[in-house]
């Protein structure tokens, strides 16, 4: 009996380690671990003189306008990489019309912003700072602001060397690139990748199943579970006015062609319990909602409550290791730096 009892334990064992690997490579052909070391971003070598800098102009306000609103205003690094609001607040306590995406992990994404209008982290940094509901400022007005601090001359020298004018707003946006490519969270989804059975629970791997099976890998998949692809918000069924404001045709904006109204970039799922609230519009706070949401709007399935807790189990193993990040003393400013304004264009 107690040879029998060996036996079978070891059987079940055995069958176990099948199935966990299993379940390993086809997550494997769907999904990638993060990349140990800092991302290589194209046409702007990440050097550690340009991520100083970045990181610099990162939690800078006086590229506002107003000196009240920098990157790190809606992209909160001790909050998941957003501002968890709605929608942001701006210049002139404006109002933005989308919920801000997370800066982590942000340089693995295809395209930026919900409609994919960015290529790069390079182009997303120069939308927010001219953006007049954001920090509404001009380029122009930039380039005087930094020339007018020596230690930012001196930053950007180092940064951009060899350049006869490196201080333009070209090189103030790969330098905030170059920043944002550092902020990279690994998580214990990426150790079961990488082979520690032990990383996730039974739930979260129960999830990781679902997650496939039914589908939800078809959009949400490769290295940042989403962040590229382009689809229809309610594929299936569309959420109610609330949760997919009318006003709001997405993708349209950017392409102008009618198969894009209410077509958005699969959001990247990495850290997706930190942010709230969830969506381009921001109305939902609970991610089991959410969940449910997309489940029924994409997929056409009424989820059992163990299947989105399971789900949602999944969804918080891709919560990571945040950088450690010190926030930077800041250049200070010159008689020749301009006044902040509080005037809306």
């Amino acid at each position: 009996m107690r040879k029998l009892t060996i036996l079978l334990l070891a059987t079940a064992l055995t069958t176990g380690a099948a199935q966990a690997d299993a379940l390993r490579d086809a997550a494997l052909e769907v999904f990638k671990p993060l990349p140990s070391t800092v991302p290589a971003v194209k046409d702007n070598p990440v050097t550690p003189d340009k991520i100083d800098l970045g990181k610099s102009l990162f939690f800078d306000p006086r590229l506002s306008a107003s000196g009240v609103f920098s990157c790190y205003s809606c992209h909160n690094l001790a909050t998941g990489g957003d501002d968890n609001m709605e929608t942001s607040v701006g210049h002139g306590w404006q109002k933005g019309p989308r919920n801000a995406p997370t800066a982590l992990n942000a340089v693995l994404n295809e395209a930026q912003f919900w409609d994919g209008r960015a290529d790069d982290l390079k182009a997303q940094a120069k939308g927010p700072v001219q953006a007049g509901v954001e920090m509404a400022n001009t380029p122009e007005n930039v380039v005087v602001t930094l020339k007018s601090m020596p230690a930012y001359v001196t930053a950007f020298g180092a940064a951009f060397p060899g350049e006869a004018d490196p201080v333009t707003f070209d090189n103030m946006a790969k330098a905030i690139e170059a920043f944002e490519a550092t902020l990279i969270t690994p998580a214990p989804f990426d150790a079961w990748l990488n082979g520690d059975d032990n990383a996730m629970s039974a739930d979260a791997l129960a999830g990781l199943q679902l997650f496939i099976d039914k589908g939800c890998s078809s959009c949400h998949s490769g290295v940042n579970v989403g962040g590229h692809g382009y689809y229809p918000f309610g594929l299936v069924e569309k959420p109610g006015a609330d949760v997919l404001p009318v006003g709001d045709k997405g993708r349209f904006a950017v392409t102008e062609t009618a198969d894009d109204e209410y077509v958005f970039r699969a959001a990247p799922l990495r850290n997706i319990a930190l942010t709230a609230p969830y969506f381009h519009s921001g109305k939902v706070w609970d991610l089991d909602v959410a969940v449910e949401i997309m489940a029924e709007s994409q997929l056409g399935e009424a989820l059992k409550p163990e299947e989105t807790a399971q789900l949602v189990a999944f969804l918080d193993s891709l919560t990571g290791t945040l950088p450690q990040i010190t926030v930077p003393v800041l250049p200070p400013e010159t008689g020749a730096t301009p006044r902040p304004t509080q005037e809306i264009r």
